[in-house]
């Protein structure tokens, strides 16, 4: 292996060394630890510690790195005291996730790392969001991002990619080619010759480097980095490697041929590194023993504190209260003026409003910029905030989602609007995974807010009319917002964007132009989980949201004489259960309209909820009105079948005859 040290001085290179060898002796020590049982699992990066230690010992402390489970040596080179490294991995609370996480799965602000999830294609998309942060604060910085091999099949590397190139975002992509995921061989994971060739398609500067090589690592991204602050724009980078354990310890070798172990043991980073400096004369033998002895000694040191360190204690309270950013909601008092408007115009008011309230708000979406929307509701947007700031996407909606994690990480607020809420399904993974457990798992925010234009009524057919809340309501870490009305269209979106914790919110989009309401002209919000009680009666409690709130007014005024409690909940996660059971507890029946199928649709929840704690207060059983159990239709004839609508009234009075 030739090492070329260009100007590096001896220090400098025994400092690499040192940066080397700890994560090796740190893993070696594990190794002996898991076959002791005193570690539950171990996903080995021997052979790859090169990678790792050349591209964070080249970065500023205040740039973030995404590493792999791999990428002990990230960890290790950023300065993370080994003790709370240590305490992460055996789950005690002065590790980075209080025992909610294991090894690598974690972040920490404090030292600029962003942790994967085991999903591994969203993180690419949050190093997007970062460096679209940092190119927003045009501070210089750049981000690096890792992933294995295995990880470049997934559709979120290819939009991070495509993101980070339309956007000239500073990012390094790394790719840690290291022969297998898993036990697959990469002969059967691409037909390329090399990954970085991924790059031509995207327009992409790439280079192919010898990833056991420190020098060479350290080099080049020296290089780069220089020029990626001159010119801004992302690389990818392929690092030819070899993972030289299991994929991790359990999973063993076996399946790896033995000539080509022995062979890339002779590679090895850290052998060869060392023979390099004994050569040249940086150091002798003495000098090894003396760094390992000190390397060793702060391993059992640390490693000593952690198990010291009590095990973890379960705390309901606690686990219950971490799933959120804590959030006090803000009133904010209007004057009187006020102006009649379309359900579409409050939530453009809100987020007009909200654009110049907080400079860091950013809102990313298909088409929003000139064109205003497919709804139009950005129209003009462009003119007045910048397409800086009002962003067009390509059609990507995960790794836009995991952009907007990306930049609530780096000190953003972010709005995704997804074009239709049927197309949420394909950004399903980042929300569900990434942006609601975020909070619980590393006591990180997520500020996103996701738009749902939803619901049918329109004959727009099975991939454009679905009202999907119930995928979200039942994600612990989401809020969940659906507004009937003008009114709370815009104070809920306010509160939406100020809330640091990820929001769904629905927008109807057959109420977006045939609903008015006077609303005021000025700034406002609305409290999450606080119902609007909209008619009083003593007869029976209706509970509704979204479209149905107007399909009961209906209903009601065609039969005067039905004396109802009408509950438009407005947020579906917090929900209202104190307005919803004081009801109950009057009238004595309860009839839940939901525009989604009715099968674990909220209605369900709210149904058990009310039998749970209102049993006794019941003179009959609690009805839920619901759509039909297909998917929603396209001809007007099917789709009036569908929804429930038609069904709702004759349901209600069969209710009250109980």
């Amino acid at each position: 292996m030739n090492f070329d040290r260009k100007e590096l001085s001896n220090p400098q290179l025994i400092d690499l060394y040192k940066k080397l060898l700890k994560p090796r002796m740190i893993e070696e020590k594990m190794l002996i630890l898991l076959r002791q049982g005193k570690v539950s699992k171990w996903f080995s990066g021997i052979g790859q510690e090169a990678i790792s230690v050349g591209i964070t010992a080249v970065l500023d402390k205040d740039e973030y790195i995404l590493p792999m489970h791999r990428n002990l040596g990230v960890f290790t080179t950023r300065e993370i005291p080994l003790y709370r490294l240590f305490s992460q991995w055996q789950g005690k609370k002065t590790g980075f996730t209080k025992g909610r996480d294991r090894s690598f799965h974690f972040g920490t602000q404090e030292f600029k790392i962003v942790g994967m999830i085991s999903h591994l294609g969203p993180q690419m998309g949050v190093a997007d969001g970062i460096a679209l942060a940092n190119k927003l604060k045009k501070n210089g910085k750049i981000t690096a991002v890792f992933t294995g091999e295995g990880a470049t099949s997934e559709g979120d590397f290819h939009e991070a990619l495509n993101i980070a190139s339309v956007w000239d975002l500073p990012v390094l992509f790394v790719i840690e080619n290291n022969g297998y995921g898993l036990s697959t061989p990469t002969n059967e994971q691409y037909r390329c010759e090399n990954l970085a060739d991924k790059g031509v398609g995207y327009g992409m500067e790439s280079h192919i480097i010898d990833g056991n090589n420190i020098l060479d690592v350290f080099h080049k991204i020296t290089e780069l980095k220089a020029s990626m602050i001159e010119n801004p724009r992302p690389v990818l980078l392929e690092f030819k490697t070899f993972r030289m354990r299991g994929h991790e310890e359990a999973s063993g070798t076996k399946y790896v041929p033995q000539e080509l172990m022995d062979l890339w043991a002779e590679k090895d980073p850290i052998a060869n590194f060392k023979d390099y400096l004994f050569r040249t004369f940086v150091i002798n033998e003495d000098d090894d023993a003396l760094i390992k002895e000190r390397i060793k000694a702060e391993i059992d040191e640390h490693w000593a504190k952690t198990q010291l360190e009590p095990e973890v204690e379960a705390n309901l309270e606690e686990e219950l209260n971490d799933m959120y950013e804590p959030y006090e909601h803000e009133q904010f008092f209007h004057s009187d003026a006020t102006e009649n408007i379309r359900v579409i115009d409050a939530i453009s008011s809100a987020l007009k409003l909200s654009m110049e309230k907080h400079d860091n708000l950013v809102i990313m979406g298909q088409d929003i910029a000139e064109y205003g929307g497919a709804f139009k509701i950005t129209e003009g947007f462009v003119a007045e905030f910048g397409k800086e700031r009002i962003r067009n996407t390509p059609i990507c909606e995960s790794a836009i989602v995991s952009a907007a994690n990306g930049l609530s990480i780096n000190g953003y607020k972010a709005i995704v609007e997804m074009q239709f809420a049927d197309f949420v399904s394909t950004g399903f993974n980042p929300i569900v995974n990434l942006l609601a457990k975020q909070h619980y798992r590393w006591n990180e925010k997520a500020d996103v807010v996701v738009r749902m234009p939803c619901g049918g009524g329109t004959q727009a057919g099975p991939f454009h009319s679905q009202t999907n809340e119930a995928w979200f309501t039942k994600t612990p870490g989401l809020k969940v917002v659906y507004p009937a009305f003008p009114y709370d269209a815009k104070g809920l979106l306010n509160t939406a964007i100020n809330d640091p914790n990820p929001v769904l919110y629905f927008e109807h989009k057959q109420l977006y132009r045939s609903v008015y309401q006077d609303v005021p002209v000025d700034y406002y919000t609305i409290p999450f989980g606080k119902a609007a009680l909209l008619k009083d009666g003593n007869e029976v409690t209706i509970i509704s949201f979204g479209a149905g709130v107007h399909w009961a007014l209906e209903t009601l005024s065609k039969n005067p004489d039905i004396s109802a409690d009408l509950i438009d909940l407005r947020s579906l996660q917090p929900l209202d259960v104190e307005t919803i059971f004081n009801s109950v507890k009057k009238t004595g029946r309860v009839i839940i309209l939901q525009e989604d199928t009715l099968f674990g649709g909220i209605s369900s929840d709210i149904s058990a909820l009310i039998m749970e704690n209102c049993f006794e207060h019941l003179d009959a059983p609690v009805k839920r009105v619901g759509s039909v159990e297909t998917a929603i239709p396209f001809v007007k004839a099917l789709e009036d079948q569908y929804l429930p609508k038609n069904r709702f009234e004759m349901e209600l009075i069969t209710l009250l005859k109980y």
